[in-house]
Order: C-alpha cells, then structure tokens, then sequence
C-alpha cells in the first residue's frame, strides 16, 4: 500500500510497469482505483501505469474540499511527486471533468487526455437539474440514500450483474458528505471554458449518444476532438467493454503521441 500526503492529506495510489507511455486513471464520482483494472493489467505491459483514489474516496483521506479545480490540483502535485512527466490522464466520468480541468489550469502537463463517459462538459438545463435534484436527496437525511436507483439506471440490462452490484456497493459505501461535496463542485465547474483552455490532444469515449455529450454538441465545443462510441454497454464501459475501450485508447495514443 503507498500514499503521498500533499498538505496532510494521504492520498492512495498504486504504480507498475516502466517507461512511456505513461497513463494515469482518474475514476469517478464515489469510485476507487480498481475502477480501471482491465486497462491498469493491460497497459502496464506498454508502459507505465498509475491509479489512485481521488481525495474523499477508497482509501484516501476525506478533507472538506472537493472543487474540481482542488482535484485537478491534486493530480498534478501527485504527479510531480512520483515524478510523472507527459502522462496520458484517463478519466472515467468525474474523473474525465478532472482530467480536462487539468489539461487546462497545467497544460504543460498532460501529454493527452481521455475522457471515458464523462460528466456533461455543458449539460442541457434537464441533466443540471437531476444533478442538483440529486444532491438535495443525498444532503437530506430523512431521505433514503437516492444512490441506490441512480446507479441502478447507469447500467443497462446486459452488463454483468455482478460487477454492477459490486459498484453499485463501492460508490453507495461513500459518506453522504462527500458524495454530495463532489457533485456540487462539479455543478460549479465551467466545463466550456476548460475545454476551451485545453490543448493537448483530447478523446472522448461515449456508451451512448444523444443528452448533454452528444458528438454534435461536444464537436462545437471543441472542434479538434476525437470522439468514440462503445456498443453494448452502459457507463462503466471501461469495465463492461474492456475489449473495445482499451483498444481504442492504445490507438488513440499511437497516433497522436
């Protein structure tokens, strides 16, 4: 088990392999560092890998911050501290939001991104309201944990049943606290304007299409991304369609970097 502790703060983190490529993985809202296994095992025999728990997650410390912009910041110190250069950040959906944020705040940084089913980068006025309707369940503590039957419709009825109830536990096991913090510095989070600022070479890989980050809207956000759809699996597709997720970043990096 290793830690580095930025400002009292542990934060959990685990390495292998050696060399460049190096990716980084950024899980998402309630989620730990497993969240990546499939491409963690896989990559690792292509260069060098790391996944960590984002602050108030797994088994890294839960201070009260949790701003996108402070996670943001929060990887790029981890990254200084392990001595991380040019890594390729893999963000799976709040974890996408940190990843493009901090394309932007350190853009000498990243060497690329890739945003796995992120969160809406410029969400209609109907998925802002979910979000916020969300957070006022999970604060109210005469309401029954809310994330229960949110995560439930993350899933569609072919993804493995198993797996799903074991993430379903993961990001239920989260305090409340800290579940609602992350959301609403999300719903501050100017996810135009990060987009805007980032530079490096970005790719989005979508489950679905239509809503928030339809291709159409993201490509008049940002012009020069790549985006890619999975088939056959809902948003944990990193996990559920491993076998057309990987193969689509290790090509996105072969021709980019």
């Amino acid at each position: 088990m290793a830690y580095a502790t930025r400002d009292g703060m542990r934060m959990y983190y685990e390495q292998s392999g050696a060399g460049a490529p190096a990716f980084v993985f950024v899980h998402g809202w309630c989620c730990d560092h497993t969240f990546f296994a499939p491409q963690y095992e896989h990559l690792r025999t292509r260069g060098s890998v790391t996944t960590y728990d984002l602050r108030g997650c797994g088994q890294s410390d839960r201070p009260v911050d949790y701003e996108v912009a402070t996670l943001a910041d929060d990887l790029a110190w981890l990254c200084a501290e392990l001595d991380i250069t040019k890594p390729v950040l893999v963000g799976h959906s709040l974890g996408g939001v940190v990843a493009v944020e901090l394309a932007a705040r350190h853009p000498s940084l990243p060497a690329a991104v890739v945003a796995v089913d992120p969160g809406p980068f410029d969400p209609l006025p109907e998925s802002r309201e979910t979000f916020a309707a969300l957070v006022a369940r999970i604060e109210d503590p005469a309401e029954e944990d809310p994330r229960h039957g949110y995560v439930a419709a993350l899933f569609r009825p072919t993804d493995d049943h198993d797996r799903a109830q074991r993430i379903a536990d993961t990001m239920c096991g989260v305090p409340r606290s800290v579940a609602a913090a992350q959301l609403n510095g999300y719903l501050r989070w100017d996810g135009v304007a990060a987009l805007a600022a980032c530079t490096v070479p970005l790719l989005v890989l979508l489950s679905k299409t239509g809503g928030s980050n339809d291709p159409s809207r993201l490509l008049a956000l940002k012009p020069d991304l790549t985006v890619g759809v999975t088939v056959g699996a809902g948003h944990f597709h990193q996990l559920d369609a491993a076998e057309q997720v990987t193969p689509m970043i290790e090509r996105f990096v072969r021709d980019t970097m």
